[in-house]
């Protein structure tokens, strides 16, 4: 891999404004206020210590395994089957079962959404009709307003901005991707061949959206008195089953979403939510609790998104436990690094995809020899094969197949749809095998 690439994957993984703008004293700082409320939450818990997580270097003495020879599964738990071992037979049983899960999830690994969330306002900051490849486009950046008079000395602000195209006489279907805006001066890296996704989606007479989760919700566990998630706590540190970020990014794309249910020339109730990486860990959460979410392009998601976290193969649990990434979950999810592991959980991967049913899901990967290992494809195709029986209960397709597919098979015969490409960690190379799935949806 060369140093350019690697760069990229590292601002991508940790965040292109953040990288850029910071200085090595603020990284430090950052750093420094991140370990001192992991240490803080790890004092309520009554944890001491917590087991190191492999290593992504390959080459490291405590490597990440990837391996598959040594992967063996444990018993995984059935989302078809109540806490009381009763079975869930018939569509109203699934409801009863749903709510289930989400209070598992709620208080065990993303936290719980709160109560009294303030509202949002939204102003148009900008608005201009634009060529986009060859769409003419309207353009409009927006700005919510965050209502701050519970506590004022916080200010949160939700930065988002899409495009329709323009010469259109009826309402379109909108594909919302969690991304960010480059700092102004930052040079790119070279843009890959071939049509933007934004252009290629304009193309298809669909529009598209930017929003900048961290613009309400920093990405680090310092950040965690401030945003969203401070401003409704006021300043304090989070109780032990509050929200984490990915729950709070999930939020704002709901309210995204809110302000995208008022313009005519967008059709509300045909929204894709699409994320890489960490975002697509946010994707998978924002489709699975918020209903209106027509489709999910759920991207290279990994650990913590569509990942089996079972699965004893690339990133493991107590990577996500740590204090560099235990931010995006509720703090209770930290034990099971310490005195409680993965085998322990009440719930897993395949769950957060059967909370999104029936609505379509497209789980996209890159290939091992690119991309890496880190990510496991594999625990991510496995997740989705395990979610087919609710889909299967609600009268919809899952996966064709349940053994693991060769590079670049395009498994879109259902309404769970699975893709493994050619390239590295980007949806890039999928954007049109999605589009082409998507369009029994949207026609």
């Amino acid at each position: 891999m060369n140093r350019r690439l690697l760069l990229f994957i590292v601002m991508l993984l940790f965040g292109v404004s953040a990288f850029a703008q910071l200085t090595q004293q603020q990284r430090d700082s950052i750093n420094q206020l991140s370990q001192q409320d992991h240490r803080l939450m790890m004092d309520r818990l009554g944890i001491d210590n917590l087991r190191p997580g492999p290593s992504g270097n390959p080459e490291a003495p405590n490597a990440a395994n990837a391996d598959e020879s040594k992967v063996s599964y444990p018993p995984v738990p059935d989302p078809l089957v109540f806490e009381n071992g009763n079975k869930v037979k018939t569509k109203e049983d699934w409801v009863n079962r749903r709510a289930e899960l989400f209070e598992l999830f709620d208080r065990e690994v993303y936290g719980r959404t709160p109560d009294n969330l303030p509202e949002v306002k939204w102003q148009v900051i900008w608005e201009k009709d634009t060529l986009i490849g060859s769409t003419f486009t309207s353009y409009k950046k927006m700005k919510g307003i965050v209502d701050n008079s519970s506590f004022p000395s916080i200010s949160v602000e939700i930065d988002f901005e899409y495009g329709v195209p323009k010469n259109v006489d009826k309402s379109v279907p909108l594909v919302m991707e969690f991304g960010w805006i480059w700092p102004a001066g930052m040079r790119r890296p070279p843009a890959p061949p071939g049509p933007t996704w934004q252009e290629q989606v304009l193309a298809e007479g669909w529009g598209f959206g930017i929003l900048i989760p961290t613009s309400f919700q920093a990405d680090n566990g310092a950040g965690l008195r401030s945003g969203i998630i401070g401003l409704v706590n006021k300043g304090e540190p989070r109780k032990l089953d509050d929200w984490g970020t990915l729950k709070a990014w999930a939020w704002g794309a709901s309210r995204a979403l809110d302000f995208l249910e008022t313009d005519p020339k967008v059709n509300s109730k045909k929204v894709v939510i699409e994320g890489l990486s960490r975002y697509g860990k946010a994707a998978l959460v924002a489709q699975a609790y918020d209903e209106r979410f027509a489709l999910g392009l759920i991207g290279s998601s990994g650990a913590g998104g569509a990942k089996l976290l079972r699965r004893i193969f690339g990133e493991q649990i107590e990577n996500l436990a740590s204090s560099g990434e235990y931010h995006w979950f509720a703090p209770n999810f930290i034990k099971y690094a310490g005195p409680l592991n993965q085998n322990d959980l009440p719930v897993d991967a395949h769950e957060l995809i059967a909370l999104c049913a029936p609505r379509p899901v497209f789980i996209s990967v890159g290939s091992p020899t690119v991309e890496g290992q880190w990510i496991d494809a594999k625990g991510m195709f496995d997740a989705e094969v395990l979610a087919g029986p609710v889909y299967e209960l609600l009268r919809k397709k899952p996966l064709p197949i349940s053994e693991f597919p060769p590079i670049q098979t395009f498994l879109d015969s259902g309404d769970l749809a699975f893709r493994q490409h050619e390239g590295g960690h980007t949806v890039g190379p999928n954007w049109p095998y999605f589009i082409q799935w998507a369009r029994k949806y949207f026609d």
